[in-house]
């Protein structure tokens, strides 16, 4: 298991609200497949997000058994309800739950004697061959020792996460640079639905630009927005209120604050019973920046927090690439569609994560080849070979970021996303090595993903989930039920 800093760094172990799976009597993957349908805005692969309604109970029991530990109420599970869900089904540990599986896991893989896990080790790019399309391993970045060291595997699975630091704010940590979506693209894979980014609306609005996260939980358990005015809104935008899914919550949000001519909203949850205890993160969080939920208001608005698009899969995990699978949010399988259900991320990651060991084992065999030529694409390859002179990675990642927060957020139009395009283009060519490589290799990814996340924003002229264009506000299902995907040709 090669991890590009420490095991400990993951969107996984951020993730507060939960797990959603059917496990109560009263509710159904049937219900549990109409919420996520509903959610993905009419692009969910139905196939994909009826593997993961029907295989997600037995997965979440496969933690349990594991180690992970779920809140309990009256002798049984406790389930939460968040946005767009028609019934209860998120299992969750307090406001820790990313935290309480990921430690579960690690301290099994710690445990057992046959994984190997190797920190510092950053994904360079997919080992192959041109004229026999297939995947013999990795070459990665020792950055402990300063050296490039090959890996080459029967089976190849990125577990590389999402894109979130493309953006000035996100939810994200800083190692969320999109490495495994770029690998995949160069060596030949699909990249699908790019242009739908979710942002979380509820996040602390502070000065970072790696912001805390306020769970869709406390909506669930009844915290409300109010904008500057002290007006609560949410009934002027949709019928669920708070409830409402995560883009239409973050647009009306986004909304008042122009409208109000504010900087963020208030989310009050001093009225949730038991507020210090059902949240504890989120309690000792905001008290470290001065404030007390208990008795304040909350200071947020959105930021960067999902990539809903990926590596195109199937439902065993694989990219197109033999010997290659993709799970997480690095990959594209369909079940989100335009919109992620809350919750429906550490599902699938367990589910899919499961089909592809599954697959992974029928491979018994990979002809042998020689390293010198596997390595050869690499050494030719014009993505690596930077300007002599140029900006340092570190000021075009700060200038990327900033381009994308301003063109390419939640509210798009064709001239800002021309504008992001044109800005991109240019500093892919003016990026130097410099001294950290580790840095430019991250500039290199987040560029590269940027191009597909603008490019296909441009071409989808309709407005649809995580992505709102004011130029074409309106859904058009004759022209859009269909997918954008790039291959590096």
């Amino acid at each position: 298991m090669l991890v590009k800093k420490t095991i400990k760094e993951s969107n996984t172990g951020l993730a507060q609200g939960g797990i959603a799976a059917a496990v109560h009597e009263e509710d159904s993957p049937f219900l549990h497949l109409e919420d996520t349908l509903e959610a993905g805005a009419g692009l969910c692969n139905i196939e994909a997000v009826d593997v993961l309604v029907r295989e997600g109970p037995e997965r979440v029991r496969e933690l349990i058994s594991a180690g992970a530990r779920f809140d309990m109420k009256n002798g049984t599970v406790s389930l939460a309800r968040e946005g767009a869900h028609s019934r209860p089904r998120i299992l969750h540990a307090a406001d820790a739950t990313g935290e309480a599986i990921r430690s579960a896991l690690v301290e099994k893989c710690e445990q057992n004697p046959d994984i190997q896990i190797l920190s510092d080790h950053f994904l360079i790019d997919i080992l192959g061959r041109e004229q026999d399309p297939e995947c013999y391993g990795a070459l990665v970045y020792d950055a402990r020792h300063d050296q490039k060291v090959v890996f080459t595997a029967r089976a190849t699975i990125l577990a590389t996460g999402g894109a979130g630091q493309l953006y000035k704010y996100t939810t994200n940590p800083s190692v969320a640079t999109a490495d495994g979506m770029a690998a995949a693209f160069r060596a030949g894979c699909r990249l699908t639905d790019l242009e739908f980014i979710q942002f979380h609306p509820t996040v602390l609005f502070t000065s970072e630009t790696q912001r805390f996260l306020i769970s869709e939980a406390v909506r669930g358990e009844g915290g409300r927005l109010y904008n500057t005015k002290g007006e609560a809104f949410m009934a002027n935008y949709h019928p669920l209120k708070e409830l409402a899914p995560r883009d239409v919550v973050s647009r009306a949000i986004v909304s008042e604050t122009r409208r109000t001519n504010s900087e963020y909203v208030w989310l009050d949850m001093t009225h949730i019973p038991n507020v210090k205890e059902r949240f504890p993160t989120i309690y000792l969080n905001c008290l470290q920046r001065g404030i007390n939920i208990t008795r304040e208001l909350v200071p947020v608005f959105p930021a960067a927090h999902y990539t809903m698009g990926g590596i195109e899969t199937n439902t065993y995990g694989e990219t197109g690439l033999p010997g290659l699978y993709a799970c997480g949010e690095t990959a594209c399988t369909g079940v989100h569609g335009a919109n992620r259900l809350a919750s429906n991320s550490l599902l699938e990651g367990i589910v899919f994560g499961q089909r592809i060991v599954d697959k992974a084992e029928e491979i018994l065999y990979r002809r042998r080849v020689s390293l010198s030529e596997l390595c050869r694409h690499f050494e030719q390859s014009e993505v690596f070979k930077p300007q002599a002179k140029g900006l340092a990675p570190q000021e075009v990642r700060l200038q990327l970021q900033e381009t994308m927060w301003e063109n390419v957020g939640i509210l798009r139009d064709e001239p800002h996303l021309r504008k992001a395009a044109q800005v991109v283009s240019e500093l892919y060519n003016q990026v130097e090595r410099g001294d950290d490589v580790l840095a430019y290799y991250e500039v290199i990814n987040m560029l590269t993903v940027a191009r597909v996340i603008i490019q296909a924003a441009l071409w989808r002229t309709e407005s649809r989930g995580g992505h709102f264009r004011t130029d074409y506000p309106q859904r058009d299902d004759l022209r859009w039920i269909r997918h954008i995907s790039f291959v590096n040709c």
